[in-house]
């Protein structure tokens, strides 16, 4: 197989810098909200929902690099499903990507300003405000371009490793042995709706494919940033987790910011504002990444003819596509006004993000299968990724369903824009997609 879509351009990102976004795009919001809500849903057996998903995750990353190493393209796991298995699938696994990020931001947002709202009071107007104003903030950013985007990311890392680390040794020597117990309150099938729920926190493994391309060495950068974020996000989240449950107690299950309340235990009640920031950070950190990621695929997807030629500026390495990243910025900020307004708050949200992503593992993990080398080393950890997404599928139910109108909405679009145009009889270049894996794309005319 040819690596068709590497593109000459060099990107601006190292090593460093991928690891931040990866744990940004991983860790995020999660840890901030999911082990309350596995909690309600498990009771301490929660704990091995999370261990399931951070054993998962070590197969799924290195599969999902190795593709980005292979074929570095800003349309990620699309570009990889149009190698393997043509437009169509493509089509498909790029608008459910795509179009999980609004509701994913939307639950970020919530999270985020549902800590706030906890440190300054203000209840359901202080957490749609910074909400709000978190996804305002991540778009600005991401407008400047992407070199501030990986900077802030990098910043971001270190300060939300240190405040994660800081909660949990604080808050340990409170832990209780019998929080534990019941260990399995709700039986153990709880385990399986949790893991589920959980999928939430783990999604992001497969959104730094979509700027493989933007990475200076791609090949020898993306596998050494995928390695060190699987062992940070995976000590983190079990680390925090366990906390919450050992500390918390029944309590978690009720908590809204449970980050703020191990504080609490450890620096008393005065700590609420800072696990307020240390919200802040992981919310920006999470949608600092997928806003990136998405917005690139958004070009890609322009680029192919899989979206209107509208949204195809900004797919080169190097440029920032304003288009496509104000475009799922208004969807968010929509997705979030209608979830304030109902009141159906983010665990709705969450699931319908979790549907999609599931079915673009299912995807990614195939094309891997199917793309790279016979006894390579990342598609052996395709095959063993395959098993466990096929799990999560089966325990997804009902919220595959969005996924699946996705699907019926991305193939009426595919073919509505061949029609548009078949037409032409002498097509200019906004008339026809021109394809990144085109080397001639890349090529100058010497005089």
């Amino acid at each position: 197989m040819q690596n068709e879509t590497i593109s000459p351009l060099r990107g601006r990102l190292t090593a460093v810098q991928g690891t931040a976004l990866y744990v940004g795009a991983v860790l995020g919001t999660g840890v901030i909200g999911l082990p309350a809500l596995a909690a309600e849903v498990a009771g301490p057996a929660s704990l091995l929902a999370w261990i399931g998903l951070v054993v998962l995750s070590a197969p799924l990353a290195a599969a999902f690099a190795a593709l980005g190493a292979r074929h570095p393209d800003a349309g990620g796991v699309s570009t990889y499903a149009r190698l393997a298995f043509g437009e169509r699938t493509a089509a498909v696994v790029g608008w459910c990507f795509y179009l999980a990020i609004p509701p994913g931001a939307t639950a970020a947002a919530l999270f985020g300003g549902s800590y706030v709202a906890a440190a300054v009071g203000g209840g359901t107007v202080t957490t749609a405000v910074t909400g709000g104003a978190l996804m305002a903030t991540v778009t600005v950013i991401n407008m400047a371009g992407l070199r501030m985007t990986g900077r802030l990311q990098s910043v971001l890392f270190g300060l939300l490793v240190t405040l994660l680390t800081a909660a949990v040794v604080l808050s340990l020597p409170h832990a209780k042995a019998e929080n534990l117990e019941p260990f399995a309150p709700h039986g153990w099938t709880a385990v399986g709706p949790a893991a589920v729920l959980l999928v939430f926190s783990f999604a992001g493994w497969e959104a730094i494919t979509h700027m493989a391309g933007e990475f200076r060495d791609p090949a020898r950068d993306l596998p050494r940033a995928t390695a060190f974020a699987v062992v940070i996000v995976g000590v983190l989240y079990l680390a925090v987790a366990f906390a919450v449950i050992a500390v918390l107690g029944g309590g978690a299950a009720r908590s809204d910011a449970p980050l703020g309340d191990l504080m609490a235990r450890g620096l008393g009640g005065g700590a609420r504002p800072l696990a307020a920031l240390a919200a802040v950070l992981l919310t920006l950190g999470t949608m600092n990444a997928y806003y990136a990621s998405a917005a690139k695929l958004g070009a890609a997807l322009g680029r192919d003819g899989v979206l209107p030629r509208w949204f195809a500026h900004g797919s080169l390495a190097g440029e920032t596509p304003r288009r496509s990243l104000g475009f799922i910025s208004a969807l968010a900020m929509l997705a979030l006004l209608a979830v304030t307004v109902t009141g159906v708050g983010a665990r709705p949200v969450v699931l319908l993000s979790t549907g999609s992503f599931v079915a673009v593992y299912a995807i990614g993990v195939a094309a891997a299968i199917r793309l790279l080398p016979r006894r390579s080393a990342g598609r052996a950890a395709a095959w063993a990724a395959l098993a466990a997404v096929a799990l999560l599928l089966a325990l997804s139910g009902v919220y595959l369903v969005w996924p699946l109108l996705v699907t019926v909405a991305a193939l009426l679009s595919l073919r509505l824009n061949r029609e548009r145009r078949r037409p032409a009889a002498h097509p200019d270049a906004d008339a026809v997609p021109v394809r990144m894996s085109s080397p001639a794309r890349h090529q100058r005319v010497e005089p």
